[in-house]
């Protein structure tokens, strides 16, 4: 198979993952000129829904909730890491599938946009702030959505795939 036809038959994940890569990067970009620094605090967050959903600037050394906070550069390297075995492992992710396509580019997306906020400024910029009734959500970014929503993605489809593979052995 020619290099244009294997990139064609992945097209659907090079169009998610850039996508959401450049969404995450331009929201970031944006969130950097217009909102100052640190305004994770009251009353500096910017009220999309007052009480419930807020823009904020801050940044985050570490994971979600910020754990691991101070080993970016390992996170960063675990992000590369995932990217590699997701390569690799593309046969066995049923990556030729469109759905899956969909799924594992909105989390590779999602790992490119927070490896490059690592490299270039030593954080990850979050800047989407969520209020539930009692708990405050940690902040968070398009990348970190697609993370999520890519993960969640692809659970469904493979619990999906084992109840019609189920049905049709019955």
């Amino acid at each position: 198979m020619s290099r244009l036809a294997r990139i064609v038959k992945y097209k659907r994940f090079y169009i998610t993952t850039i996508g959401l890569f450049l969404a995450d990067l331009l929201t970031k970009l944006w969130i950097q000129i217009r909102i100052p620094e640190y305004t994770y605090y009251d009353p500096t967050p910017i009220p999309i829904i007052p009480g419930f959903f807020y823009l904020v600037h801050i940044y985050n050394e570490g994971a979600a909730w910020g754990l691991f906070s101070g080993y970016g550069s390992w996170l960063a390297a675990f992000g590369a890491l995932a990217l590699i075995c997701i390569y690799l492992l593309r046969k066995e992710l049923e990556l030729h599938r469109a759905s899956v396509q969909c799924a594992i580019g909105l989390l590779c997306g999602g790992i490119i946009g927070n490896i490059y906020d690592r490299i270039a400024y030593g954080h990850v910029i979050d800047f989407l702030d969520v209020h539930l009734p009692g708990y405050r959500w940690p902040a968070f970014n398009v990348a970190d959505c697609g993370i999520t929503v890519g993960v969640t993605l692809y659970v469904i489809i493979s619990i999906s795939d084992l109840f019609r593979k189920g049905k049709k052995s019955t």
